[in-house]
């Protein structure tokens, strides 16, 4: 006989008193830390323990008794269920309040280095419509709300065009409306969604790994130009056929998408990057335009997603370097090359390593459509190309700049780094954990002289930080 699951308990009347990581908030019930979704700090609730651990447990709001002077009303339908946007709640100051203080207390409490007083947080130009890329699943499992279940009301459609929930891996909750891209994506999307459902169109099951629709990418630049990438999963000999006539029925209803692509993914992920994308309209491309630059973006490049703001964090990056014309600059993780290209007017010359190939072609394409010639491009994983032989072919560098993905950078490339002994190092992180677990490993030859937070992402938890370092007198 299996042992009976201890009820879990409802606890009545908390006042909410902080936020904490990944955009819950939380609360204090004698010595037990209890996180909360969505909620503000000063909201007074009667909580749902969902997940308990002997410190700590999970609970979601099933009453509010008094709602917090703090809060505001989302702009979205969809919050609350969608995790996408979990801030929308909180004015956008307060957003900026929190996020200075998650880059301070990560830098701190885990770096536990010395750190000169932070710059105040740089705020996106734009809160809504900021993003210049979404990504929407399909599936033949759509979420169900509560009200929805409760309500005992049959649902004949069960597809579904929209996010995955978390902890549901093979549900999408449906999107009638997303704020954070310019409209037209909604208009894209759910003229995708119409169709496949007018037609029959059967959409993916991820767990059983069939069906023809199966993912969705809209990517748009401030040029004016859109891409779509729908993603199909060929069955049946007529599949390819009917994959067509949508992608015929979308060209011929919007004529600003200058790329359409698509691609067979049989694989048991939606991730593309290792398959052929092939073109039924336009070009494989689109072109950002930043600081008179022109970048081309591909499907698989990576270009950062709020591309105004974007030009502020170069700037940031470009500013804590103090270029002057005379060093050599390593970029590292350095994608299509947007940095490098940015700083390599003010630099001698510029030498970026990235891991996608694909990115580096373009990173090389981006120097020759501005007739940069000062800029040379290596594709391959970082802890394999920056090494002692790379660094004594290609010159020591005077300054490293350094944007790693969430996972910061490989000990051995912290050591590389360390031992080419730049001058000035500027990292530039997603993460500023995993940034400050890399700074400690840098203290020792290198002092942290500025700390710049930039928000990338309005009405989330993410925060971008930009940190300079200056090698120390004694290492000189």
């Amino acid at each position: 006989m299996s042992r009976k699951k201890k009820a879990l308990p409802v606890l009545e009347n908390i006042t909410i008193s902080d936020y904490a990581a990944e955009g819950k908030a939380l609360a204090r019930v004698n010595e037990l830390v209890v996180f909360v979704p969505f909620a503000v700090p000063g909201d007074v609730v009667d909580l749902q323990v969902r997940r308990k651990k002997h410190s700590y447990c999970e609970a979601e709001i099933i009453r509010f008794i008094k709602y917090s002077d703090k809060r505001v009303k989302p702009f979205c339908q969809h919050f609350g269920i969608c995790g996408g946007c979990k801030w929308q709640n909180i004015p956008y100051e307060e957003q900026l309040k929190m996020k200075q203080k998650q880059v301070f207390d990560q830098l701190t409490r885990i770096g536990k280095i010395k750190l000169p007083e932070f710059n105040q947080i740089l705020g996106s130009v734009k809160t809504q419509a900021y993003r210049n890329k979404l990504e929407f699943g399909c599936s033949n499992k759509r979420w169900l709300t509560q009200d929805e279940i409760t309500s005992g009301t049959e649902f004949s459609q069960m597809n579904a065009v929209g996010f995955h929930i978390t902890g549901a891996f093979d549900k999408i909750l449906p999107i009638e409306k997303c704020w954070l891209m310019d409209d037209m994506q909604n208009k894209i999307r759910n003229t995708i969604r119409d169709y496949a459902y007018s037609t029959g169109m059967t959409f993916f099951d991820i767990r059983k790994q069939h069906g023809l629709l199966r993912d969705i990418m809209v990517r748009n630049s401030d040029s004016g130009e859109w891409m779509v990438l729908i993603q199909f999963h060929y069955e049946h000999v007529d599949d390819e056929t009917a994959a067509k006539k949508m992608l015929q029925h979308i060209a011929d209803k919007y004529p600003e998408i200058t790329s359409l692509l698509y691609v067979d993914n049989q694989k048991g992920n939606d991730t593309f990057n290792d398959l052929d994308i092939k073109v039924f309209k336009g070009n494989d491309y689109i072109f950002e335009i930043m600081d008179g630059l022109k970048f081309k973006v591909g499907p698989k490049s990576f270009y950062q997603t709020n591309t105004e703001q974007a030009y502020h964090l170069y700037s940031v990056v470009r500013d804590f370097a103090e270029l002057t014309g005379k060093e050599l600059v390593y970029d590292l993780y350095t994608g299509t090359g947007t940095i490098a290209n940015f700083v390599s007017r003010y630099a001698k010359f510029v030498v970026g390593i990235e891991y996608v190939p694909e990115a580096i072609e373009d990173a090389k394409v981006n120097s020759e459509i501005n007739n940069i010639k000062n800029t040379s491009f290596f594709a391959g994983d970082m802890k394999d190309i920056l090494t002692e032989s790379f660094i004594s072919e290609h010159g020591k560098p005077d300054i490293i700049i350094t944007d790693p993905p969430r996972a910061g950078m490989h000990p051995d490339v912290v050591q590389t780094i360390i031992n080419a002994a730049p001058q000035r190092i500027v990292y530039v992180s997603c993460n500023p954990a995993t940034q400050a677990r890399d700074l400690a490993l840098l203290d020792d030859t290198y002092e942290v002289v500025a700390v710049q937070p930039v928000d990338m992402f309005p009405h989330t938890p993410h925060v971008e930080n930009v940190v300079l370092l200056n090698k120390r007198i004694n290492y000189i």
